[in-house]
């Protein structure tokens, strides 16, 4: 066996490789770059440059942060076939964790520039960076999730000291309104619901038997995981325009389009209406009453979690 069959061998034991096409592969493991990492390398550090995906060929590495005292936690335990780095990858945003080698670990790296490449070469492969976001997703809500709950038992903040940076924040932004001729909103302004179309939950339920209308769960990745309408795109409002620009972009404009994704605190279908709007689709409407109204007129509802 080949060093690139090997190569292609390890990849295709990653769900996010392994229905891709022999040319990717095979175009994939050309362009990585290959590391040896020691027991205890450092190989990146919460805050560098997102720029690469990392693939682990075998050994294992610890991913873990840090909270407000310094005091390590644990996110996850990565072995043979599994990726890390993938979602600032695509986000641009930096490493939101450290990662450090168990065992002695031999890693293939794809750097974003020849990510980018591959992409346009195999426009297929953002199909499944598409459907495999929301597992990435639904791992990092689980992080930070348990580090949270880690971190409120470590350290709880007294309802004074919370009122306190409330006030300090809003004396600072006053402040730097007043000194800067720019100046920033101190409350974000939101789309206004009144100026976009609603549906009722039985007139979307007729769209939708006769496969005219395009359901998209504007809620965050775990919030779909437990309750969400059948067939529903999930697109969370905090990655959008990533979504938008692998799946969207060639959907058509004149698409019957029903948003849904409301909580006590977040209009997330609001939003998510909104900017498709702003791209130019005409025919955006917004569910009445939410998932809450769908399951209240005896429709389905799928439970992802239990599949």
């Amino acid at each position: 066996m080949t060093e690139n069959d090997n190569k292609v061998n390890i990849l295709m034991r990653s769900p996010v490789f392994r229905l891709l096409p022999k040319e990717a592969l095979n175009a994939i493991t050309m362009a990585v770059q290959d590391l040896v990492a020691p027991q205890h390398t450092i190989i990146y550090r919460e805050g560098d440059p997102g720029d690469s995906l990392y693939i682990i060929s075998s050994g294992r590495v610890r991913i873990f942060g840090r909270n407000e005292k310094g005091v390590e936690i644990d996110l996850s335990i990565q072995g043979p076939g599994d990726t890390f780095g993938e979602m600032a990858l695509l986000t641009g945003e930096s490493m939101s964790a450290d990662v450090e080698v168990l065992e002695e670990a031999h890693l293939m790296i794809l750097s974003k520039d020849q990510f980018d490449r591959i992409l346009r070469e195999f426009p297929e492969i953002s199909k499944v960076f598409v459907k495999e976001m929301r597992r990435w997703l639904l791992r990092d809500d689980e992080r930070l999730e348990m580090a949270a709950c880690k971190a409120y038992k470590a350290s709880r903040m007294s309802w004074v000291d919370f009122f306190l940076v409330i006030m300090i924040s809003i004396v600072l932004a006053v402040l730097f309104n007043t000194t800067n001729p720019n100046g920033i909103p101190l409350f974000p302004e939101f789309p206004d619901r009144s100026s976009i179309a609603i549906v009722s939950p039985s007139a979307a339920m007729e769209e939708i038997q006769h496969g005219e209308t395009l359901v998209l769960d504007a809620m965050p990745a775990n919030f779909y995981k437990q309750r969400h309408i059948g067939g529903a795109v999930n697109i969370p409002l905090g990655i959008f325009d990533i979504v938008y620009m692998m799946a969207f972009t060639e959907e058509d404009k004149e698409k019957k389009i029903v948003v849904y994704g409301e909580t006590i605190s977040k209009s997330y279908d609001l939003e998510v209406a909104d900017k498709l709007l702003l791209r130019g689709y005409r025919n955006v409407r917004i569910l009445e009453g939410g998932l809450a109204a769908w399951e209240g007129s005896g429709y389905p509802v799928e439970e992802w979690a239990k599949k």
